[in-house]
């Protein structure tokens, strides 16, 4: 059902409005993830953007990869992503890692995704080497490289992903949006913002920087308005991507 004769890579980038650009198969970064690939033994890669709060899901997320486009688009239609094993174990540790199953779905899924497990398996997406890298722009990103090998030297996993800074320094730029908000955020309104994040209320924040608690809702109001929020916990996520706060 999701496989496909021969792997084909398929670059996506989730551009400022959330809408996918699709880049032909044949880009330099497409190949040379491909041949990255072979070269462990291995046959499919997949790169996304790191998973944020305001940001979970594995469309939004997804870079390139060569997954069968009938698996991809059924897992993307879940919301695993972001609480998948691969993400956790990412967070816990910064040395690549090697899962001897698939680290996409739960090894006891729900009912509504117990089919995914067992369609990656039959793919041949079982054993993984897995790690996350950022650029020199601070860009988080997960690397996942899986075949069905059984497993995989640490010498190996460490080439991969030396293969891969290598690869975000010359070809991943083409690729990159700048996220950003559309307007940008006065002083004022980055202000009430950090003070919304240290948890201050309204009125408390009108009392810190001596204006009225209703210019301060006006000033959380427009800073929500430009970073397409909402609500105050939304934009401060946000803004911290962005690097605002």
């Amino acid at each position: 059902m999701y496989k496909d004769s021969l792997p084909t890579a398929e670059i996506m980038d989730s551009g400022p409005a959330g809408n996918d650009i699709v880049v032909p198969n044949s880009s330099m970064l497409a190949l040379q993830l491909q041949a990255l690939t072979r070269s462990a033994g291995l046959d499919f890669f997949l790169v996304t953007t790191f998973p944020q709060a305001d940001k979970p899901e594995f469309a939004a997320n997804l870079v390139v990869s060569n997954w069968p486009t009938a698996l991809r688009e059924a897992y993307a239609g879940t919301d695993i992503f972001a609480s998948s094993p691969l993400i956790l174990q990412l967070k816990k540790q910064v040395q690549p890692h090697f899962f001897r199953h698939c680290p996409f779905v739960s090894a006891k899924p729900s009912a509504a995704v117990a089919g995914l497990g067992t369609a990656f398996e039959g793919v041949g997406l079982g054993g993984s080497v897995v790690f996350s890298l950022h650029d020199r722009r601070l860009n988080h990103y997960v690397f996942a490289f899986s075949g069905e090998r059984l497993a995989v030297e640490t010498s190996e996993m460490w080439t991969l992903l030396m293969a891969c800074m290598e690869l975000l320094d010359t070809s991943f730029e083409p690729l990159r949006v700048k996220e950003e908000p559309h307007d940008r955020l006065s002083a004022r309104e980055l202000e009430c913002l950090r003070w919304s994040a240290a948890g201050k209320s309204s009125e408390e924040i009108a009392i810190i920087l001596d204006i009225s608690t209703h210019t301060v809702v006006s000033y959380l109001k427009c800073a929500m308005r430009k970073l397409n929020s909402v609500n105050r916990m939304q934009a401060v996520a946000r803004a911290c991507r962005f690097r605002l706060l």
